[in-house]
Parts: structure tokens; C-alpha cells; sequence
């Protein structure tokens, strides 16, 4: 049975993208009556989003799927101050140049995810349009006056940082009051209500929607998503490489692929739902199968979110070279490839080392990583057992058919080195 009058609302708490709604009556109403319209900010910090974000360009999606008007945020300005939410430091400060680079290749992920056409497209919005054209005192005076700093403090993503007497700088304090006002100009613009995010941004949020009511006399509306963890109890996002970016230049298509395919048999339904745009009775139909079909499902999953991120043929080609590499036993030349300096020092011209090749092909996070699992016995290179992790792999035992090395962690990852010419 329905939760919610609203189709909006339905779609999110079915698939589990509810964490927090500041007043779930009044948004519902509202939702199910006329077009709403919502957002989500994102800072332009790095050159790609990440996994954890791609949670919350997927509300978007389903907001605009269910008849509302979307907007994609960039934080243009916020991007200058950094957002100290649940971090031990200050964000490294970026250059307007820099930032906008970012920016530039964080639209190309939202181009594939979001609908920027159509007779009701998603909106992009740059923060920079009016932030950096703020007068500071009026600012104080008009915008700052209706935070409390008491409240401020009170926020967890504020008092952890002052719990572990880490310094919070004057800069990064404004940037919940920049966050705020935000709010308040796109509902001067585009008659925005409603903001979304991660359960991390909750402190955030209300402050904007408690300025919203304090300036304009006006509702405003915060939704949530839970901080997404795998079964086991670890965060979501994490690779043996590092972040799962949605950029390609930075975690390959194939490497996406197969975060997902490598999903715990719990985490199925839950991912089915959040990640994919599945209807809800397949997604039913493939959670309730069980062993090795149970992989079948994880293949879908991990087919159906690399083609929203990366595009079905980049989807269908990591899926292929999968099945190529785990099915027949061949070696598809698509699989990550990595490139080995062969370096100045003469003691390297001849090869490497079993560590430093297993560290170069990105499947391991640093060489002590890939000293401990030469020690478990997981590396093969060409296919042979590596026992030493200081033998010397020559560079004439490079494999013709790749010209480069073969390298397999344990039975499911596998990567290609190529020694730099």
C-alpha cells in the first residue's frame, strides 16, 4: 500500500532513498497537487563525483521522472570556501580557473544521468551567478543576522570537528550560511522549495530551510538520503584502488562494472533499487533468486548502472570483456590498462618487482598492500604463482599477445601492465 499521496515521494521510499524529510505531510501535499521544484548542490572540488553522489543525482532523476522540475547545482561558489562537514581539516583552497575545469568535466556525467531536454528538462545552475556578486556588509546584515551561532555549533558536522579540537576556520563557518542562501536565491529565480542530499548535509539543509521561512515567510522542504553501507558494515564507495569516481579517466568502465558485480548477495535488492531504474517487480523477481543464479541479478546490476553512467556499449563492452576474462579464459584487451615507468635508475632497466608491478596496476592501494597479498598468495603475473615479492619480473617476460604484463589479485580481479616506452 501506497506511504504517500505523492508519486514523487512513493518512488523514494520505495527504493529506499528516505533518510530524513524536514515536514513529510506538507511536501507530500504539495507534491501531489502541483510541480515542484527541487535541487541538489554539488561542489566542483575534484574533476569527477563520485558513487556516493550518484545516489543523489538519482533523486533527481526520479524527481523529474515523477513530473517535477529538476536542478543540478554547481557550487561554483561554495567550491571557494569548501565544506567542513565531518572533516578533520580545511579543504584545499582551488582557483576560479580550477573550479571551473572541474565543473566542466562533472557536467559530462550529469549529461548521461540527467535529462537537460525535453519539455521539462533538468536546470544546471552555477552558484557563482550570484555569490560572487555579493557586497559582503549587506550580505552580514541581511543574510547572517538570521543564524545563530549556538545553533550552528550545535550541528554534528560542526561539534565533531570542535570534539576532536581541530581548528574551524571564519571561511569554512560561512559556508553553511552561503548553503543557506542559496536556497533562498533559487526560490527567487526559480521558485524553488525543496532541497536534497546526504544525511551529512542535514545541518546544512535546515539551515536553509529555516532561512527560507526567516527572509521570505515562505515553506521550504528538506529531503534526505541514509549513508550507504554495504552489509558487511563498510562504507560504500571504496575500491582497492580508492574512491569509485563516475569519471572514466578515473575509475575505468570495466572497474565500475565490476564494484557492482562484486556486490554482496544482501546488498542486491537495495542496489537494484537505489541504482537502477529497474521497475520494482523485476527487482523483486531477481532478489528472490538464489546461488550461483543469484549472480545473473549482479550482472543486471551492474549492466544496468555502468550503462547510466558510462553509456550501454561501454556497459555491454565491460560485461563482455567479464565474461571473456572469467567465462572462456581469455584475456580481453579492454580490461584496465596501466602503464609502468621503466625508469632512470639502470637497477630498473632490466624489470621490476613482483610489488611494484602488483602496486602499479592499480588493483592494490600502495605496496605494502601488494607485499601482503604476494604473502597470501593471490598475485599470478602471466599466470604464474608470485611467492617473492622482491623477484624481478625481466621485461622481456612481457606477454606478446598484450605487450605488457597479465596481472590477477585472487580470482576476480585482473589488470594489464604495460612497461612505458
Amino acid at each position: 500500500m501506497a506511504k504517500f499521496k505523492s508519486d514523487f515521494l512513493n518512488v523514494l521510499d520505495q527504493r529506499g532513498f528516505i533518510h530524513q524529510i524536514s515536514d513529510p505531510e506538507g511536501l507530500d501535499a504539495l507534491a501531489a497537487k502541483q510541480q515542484i521544484t527541487g535541487y541538489i548542490g554539488y561542489d566542483a572540488t575534484a574533476t569527477s563525483i563520485h558513487i556516493g553522489n550518484l545516489i543523489t543525482v538519482t533523486m533527481l532523476y526520479w524527481l523529474q521522472e515523477t513530473g517535477h522540475r529538476a536542478i543540478s547545482l554547481m557550487g561554483g561558489g561554495t567550491s571557494m570556501v569548501g565544506d567542513p562537514s565531518f572533516r578533520d581539516d580545511q579543504r584545499q583552497l582551488l582557483s576560479i580557473e580550477k573550479i571551473n575545469a572541474n565543473i566542466e568535466s562533472i557536467k559530462k556525467v550529469y549529461s548521461r544521468i540527467l535529462n537537460y531536454g525535453g519539455s521539462n528538462p533538468t536546470l544546471m545552475v552555477n552558484n557563482a551567478d550570484w555569490l560572487l556578486e555579493l557586497k559582503y556588509v549587506e550580505f552580514l546584515r541581511d543574510v547572517g543576522r538570521h543564524f545563530s551561532v549556538n545553533r550552528m555549533l550545535s550541528f554534528d558536522s560542526v561539534k565533531l570537528r570542535l570534539d576532536r579540537e581541530q581548528p574551524l576556520s571564519f571561511l569554512e563557518f560561512n559556508y553553511m550560511v552561503m548553503q543557506g542562501y542559496d536556497f533562498v536565491e533559487l526560490n527567487r529565480r526559480y521558485g524553488t522549495v525543496l532541497q536534497m542530499g546526504g544525511s551529512d548535509q542535514w545541518g546544512n539543509i535546515i539551515s536553509g530551510v529555516d532561512l527560507g521561512h526567516r527572509m521570505l515567510g515562505l515553506q521550504f522542504y528538506a529531503v534526505t538520503t541514509p549513508l550507504l553501507t554495504k552489509s558487511s558494515g563498510e562504507k560504500m564507495g571504496k575500491s582497492a584502488s580508492g574512491a569509485v569516481w563516475l569519471n572514466g579517466d578515473l575509475f575505468s568502465p570495466y572497474d565500475f562494472w565490476q564494484y557492482f558485480r562484486n556486490a554482496e548477495d544482501a546488498d542486491v535488492e537495495k542496489w537494484l533499487k537505489i541504482f537502477t531504474r529497474l521497475p520494482l517487480d523485476e527487482i523483486a523477481r531477481l532478489a528472490s533468486l538464489g546461488g550461483v543464479e543469484l549472480n545473473e541479478a549482479k550482472k543486471i546490476l551492474a549492466t544496468e548502472v555502468t550503462a547510466i553512467v558510462h553509456g550501454r556499449e561501454a556497459a555491454e563492452q565491460a560485461a563482455e570483456t567479464a565474461r571473456a576474462t572469467f567465462e572462456t579464459g581469455a584475456l580481453d584487451l579492454s580490461l584496465p590498462t596501466r602503464t609502468i615507468d621503466t625508469g632512470p635508475d639502470a637497477k630498473w632497466k632490466i624489470g621490476r618487482t613482483t610489488t611494484a608491478i602488483l602496486a602499479a596496476s592499480g588493483l592494490v592501494p600502495s605496496q605494502s598492500e601488494a607485499r601482503r597479498k604476494i604473502a597470501e598468495r593471490a598475485l599470478r603475473i602471466n599466470d604464474r604463482l608470485e611467492e617473492d615479492p622482491d623477484r624481478i619480473v625481466r621485461w622481456e617476460e612481457k606477454d606478446p599477445r598484450y605487450g605488457g604484463f597479465k596481472v590477477q589479485l585472487g580470482k576476480k580481479k585482473f589488470a594489464l601492465v604495460i612497461p612505458k616506452k
